[in-house]
């Protein structure tokens, strides 16, 4: 846990804690669980002594990852304390439903977050494995039970059974999240290490698992005090485990306990390489707003639209005009409406109004403008009423990297 008095990156008289735990690729805090009472008892102390050095100033929460999960927890076990020092909540790339995909391939491989040569020098992957184990920050990730997915992560295996006269069968069988726990017993049921000359079952740990099924109960039941403000900004635009899948019909999985020396495959879905976006979406809060910004799990806490939009929730330079979704500020420069009726019962309204549209990562060059147009036309039913309007958009880049909206309509009716 880092814990920062005032944010040296952004330099505004806002008060920060950064809360950055248990990351999968964060050994040092990878035995830290969301509701050790250790781990609680030190951040309600980090708090009130933030709370204290600032004269009673309240604190802007920003987590990461299962930092997310530790801040839920804490905000569900001590509603009080959270309530009395915290102003505002930032979570980012949190796995509020769990990286089932990730955590499927970590608990049966093992996982490495280097490739090639350099994995000479980092942990392997097997040994990984047999720290995950024991590790309950993971089982905390498996994916939540009770969540209705919209895509269900499903372990699947191309299986090879036998009958009673020895008939062989291939098949591929799906297991959701809570019948994959039987599967993963059986794949670790021999699973062991060698600890000065003494053999050491690692099996998939069940008490473990209770442990953070327990967790998982709690964050679900979690809710936000009234009065402090929670946004949530997660990762998109990469590929993301979601399914593993194991064997294939030309080579299929006779016994399970073979599983960890096979190659997993797998089906990605939107997110940010690790955590799944409908996991990170669904964080189950009453949310002054969810943006989701493309950028893997660890590179989004460097991306400089987090950044922008950090500032933008916080007010720290603050453009109210400013978009976070969309990443640019819009500045309406010109709005002109007229309506004219005649004798005859015919309306004319005509209306023109632009835009600049600023951003940080604007094109400098000027290019052709980009014309688009609509028209609609309407007829009562008894020939009554009839209505027409058209609208053109014409969107012009500037040699100065803005860009101009002008929105030019008329609409005509008239009545019989």
């Amino acid at each position: 846990m880092r814990v920062e008095y005032n944010n040296p990156i952004l330099h505004y008289d806002h008060l920060f804690i950064v809360v950055h735990v248990a990351c999968l690729y964060d050994l040092s805090m990878l035995l830290l669980v969301s509701r050790f009472q250790g781990t609680l008892d030190r951040l309600a102390a980090k708090l009130e002594s933030v709370y204290t050095a600032s004269g009673g100033r309240k604190i802007n929460i920003i987590s990461h990852s299962m930092g997310g999960l530790l801040m839920k927890c804490f905000m569900s076990l001590h509603t009080d304390i959270f309530e009395k020092y915290v102003k505002s909540w930032i979570a980012i790339a949190a796995p509020f439903r769990g990286a089932p995909g990730y955590i499927t391939s970590a608990f049966l491989n093992g996982t490495s977050f280097v490739e090639g040569w350099e994995q000479n020098f980092f942990i392997s992957k097997w040994s990984m494995q047999q720290l995950l184990l024991e590790c309950p920050s993971i089982y905390e990730l498996m994916a939540c039970l009770d969540f209705e997915w919209d895509h269900v992560p499903l372990l699947e295996i191309w299986r090879q059974r036998c009958d009673s006269d020895e008939n062989s069968t291939v098949m591929l069988e799906s297991y959701p999240p809570m019948e994959a726990i039987p599967i993963f017993m059986e794949a670790l049921s021999v699973n062991k290490i060698c600890y000065n000359g003494t053999d050491m079952p690692v099996p998939f740990n069940v008490e473990i698992l209770k442990w953070a099924n327990e967790t998982r109960k709690l964050l679900c039941s979690a809710e936000l005090p009234d009065q402090i403000k929670f946004y949530n900004i997660y990762g998109t635009n990469n590929v993301t485990p979601h399914c593993v899948c194991y064997g294939s019909s030309d080579a299929p999985v006779s016994d399970l306990r073979e599983l960890p020396t096979l190659q997993a495959k797998y089906i990605y879905v939107d997110g940010d390489g690790t955590v799944p976006m409908e996991s990170a979406k669904a964080d189950g809060l009453r949310a002054e707003a969810r943006v989701g910004v493309p950028g893997d799990h660890r590179g989004i806490l460097c991306d400089r639209h987090v950044f922008r939009i950090l500032k933008h929730w916080l007010k720290a330079d603050h453009d109210p005009l400013y978009n976070p979704v969309n990443d640019y500020v819009i500045l309406p420069t010109a709005f002109e409406m007229e309506t004219v009726k005649t004798k005859g019962g015919i309306q004319v309204t005509s209306l023109r109004e632009e835009w600049e549209i600023v951003g940080d990562d604007q094109d400098d060059q000027e290019r052709e403008p980009l014309v688009g147009s609509i028209a609609v036309t309407h007829t009562g039913g008894d020939n009554s009423v009839q209505e027409e309007a058209r609208a053109t958009v014409t969107l012009q880049t500037q040699n100065d990297g803005k860009k101009h909206v002008e929105l030019n309509a008329v609409s005509i009716s008239a009545s019989a």
